[in-house]
């Protein structure tokens, strides 16, 4: 089959539905890949890259002609009509918002394919593209507010005074809000975060970020996302979102559900109280955005100064980072659909992944599909029943400590039968097993292991031991030795590979 790809026909989009390196996985698969000329030079990848992975470069009715035709969005009616009865378009289409999309697909007997209805299974995570682009644009959304903010993220103590690291506070921690904590902490800024659900607290934390709790948190619904919060919660997070952005340098908001818009999360009286130089980097600007004063695709300054940042595609900033991402999600579900490798897509319906993304089939409109259990959390597990509680009659000493006492005879007998000249051997062991201790356990965690790996060196000593007593003329003698020298060069050995591998790991290569 030919797989086609055409140059996105909106000239806002600047992203390319594959990029070589997909092309390439692609034709390992089986197919033919046909890409229009100039497709991906908005994102940086010549046709000469193209060639290279051994794509035809084509024109564009042919790109549009293919059996399969990959795009970024749902083409408009022109392109459309280009494409064959019976084709496959994969794309995202945004059902729920675009449902004439769906007519068009039916009426031209075309298979539709939405890549952002992937559901939000483990399986199906490598072809998650609103995941993929979600990352990218957290990664953006911090750099546009490094830019507007016009001071340094972190903190520094200079000659001409100290200077303290910005103030960040991200609101919802879904892939986009984690990728804009990680990055803030990269920067050297104190990042906090808050999500309505209290469960996500230890990922923010992970991340670098201090969690701040909403007095009345919600929960995680059966596809993924949270759950409408009541009115006595959304009372609850305003206020508290007000607060923390009155204290913040930088705030950004994303709460964006698909197909829906977006909840309001920062009013004008909230931006009011910012300080003046503070930024707002709305994320969910294309969906009307989270503060009351975002104009989405534009960045504009309040009179109290906050300037707010409403870009309505983040990712597109990032075209050929982002065009990679979209292109190995695209190149997952081929992995799914073409199991034996043969160039040939096969759409099993059974397969809740591919159902879920068919929108349309055969001239029939096949949205909505049926509702997929999506949440990863855990079910309650009920509490056994407590154990009846049995009265133990208090141990003696001897009976908790017969241990030490039966070492001590132990050692004693030892000492006592030994011959005169061991005393003084009995001394140093029992001093450095003291002076052992104290030594290592006043040493940080973090370095026992080059400490425990280069004092096997010490193992030489044994070495030397052995190989002075494996002359004796007693074959068990010998025998110890042997194992002596065999267990103690292995520890001398790997006591050093280790240290070399750790050392490689400070080593720029």
């Amino acid at each position: 089959m030919r797989i086609g790809v055409p140059k996105e026909p909106r000239e806002s989009q600047v992203l390319v539905a594959a990029t070589p390196d997909t092309v390439g996985k692609l034709i390992k698969l089986g197919y033919d890949v046909l890409v229009e000329s100039g497709a991906g030079a908005n994102a940086s990848y010549p046709d000469s890259q193209y060639a290279d992975a051994g794509a035809h470069i084509v024109g564009r009715e042919e790109a549009w002609k293919a059996d399969v035709v990959l795009a970024l969005d749902t083409p408009p009616d022109a392109e459309l009509d280009l494409m064959m009865r019976g084709a496959t378009l994969i794309a995202r289409m945004a059902p729920r918002q675009n449902p004439q999309t769906l007519d068009a697909l039916a009426d031209r007997g075309i298979t539709g394919l939405a890549m952002d209805m992937v559901p939000r299974i483990s399986r199906a995570q490598s072809m998650d593209v609103l995941s993929s682009m979600a990352n990218i644009a957290g990664y953006r959304a911090v750099i546009e507010a490094a830019s507007n903010f016009g001071r340094l993220f972190n903190g520094q103590v200079t000659a001409a005074g100290k200077v303290p690291p910005a103030t960040v506070y991200v609101i919802g921690a879904g892939v986009a809000g984690l990728a804009a904590i990680g990055t803030a902490n990269s920067m050297g800024a104190i990042v906090n975060a808050t999500d309505v659900r209290a469960e996500v607290a230890e990922q923010i934390e992970s991340m670098g970020a201090s969690f701040v709790a909403i007095p009345a948190p919600a929960q995680e619904s059966a596809d993924g996302y949270a759950k409408e919060m009541t009115a006595e919660q959304a009372d609850a997070a305003a206020k508290l979102y007000a607060e923390q952005s009155a204290i913040s340098d930088i705030v950004i908001t994303t709460a964006n559900i698909p197909g829906r818009k977006a909840p309001i999360l920062l009013d004008a009286d909230a931006v009011a109280g910012m300080k003046p130089g503070s930024v707002i980097v709305d994320m969910a600007a294309a969906n009307g955005g989270n503060c009351e004063l975002t104009v989405p695709g534009q960045v504009i300054t309040t009179d109290n100064g906050v300037k707010i940042v409403g870009h309505v595609d983040y990712a597109s900033l990032l075209p050929a980072q982002a065009s990679q991402l979209f292109g190995q999600n695209v190149v997952n579900f081929f992995k799914l659909t073409t199991p034996e490798k043969d160039g040939q897509i096969h759409l099993d319906l059974s397969d809740e992944i591919v159902r879920q993304m068919m929108v349309a089939n055969d001239g029939k409109i096949m949205f909505p599909p049926p509702p997929v259990k999506v949440s990863a959390a855990p079910k309650p597990v009920a509490a056994p029943p407590p154990a009846p509680v049995v009265e133990e009659k208090p141990k003696s000493w001897l009976a908790k400590h017969w241990w030490k006492l039966a070492a001590g005879v132990l050692m004693a007998l030892l000492i006592l039968t030994a011959p005169a000249g061991m005393t003084s051997h009995f001394i140093v062991f029992a001093l450095a097993v003291v002076v052992g201790f104290y030594v290592i356990t006043a040493v940080t965690h973090a370095l026992h292991t080059p400490l425990m790996s280069v004092t096997n060196a010490i193992s030489g000593i044994i070495v030397v031991g052995a190989l002075q007593q494996i002359s004796s003329s007693n074959l068990a003698v010998q025998i110890l030795s042997f194992i002596a020298i065999v267990v103690a060069s292995i520890n001398i050995f790997g006591g050093f590979l280790v240290t070399d591998r750790m050392l490689k790991m400070f080593s720029r290569s």
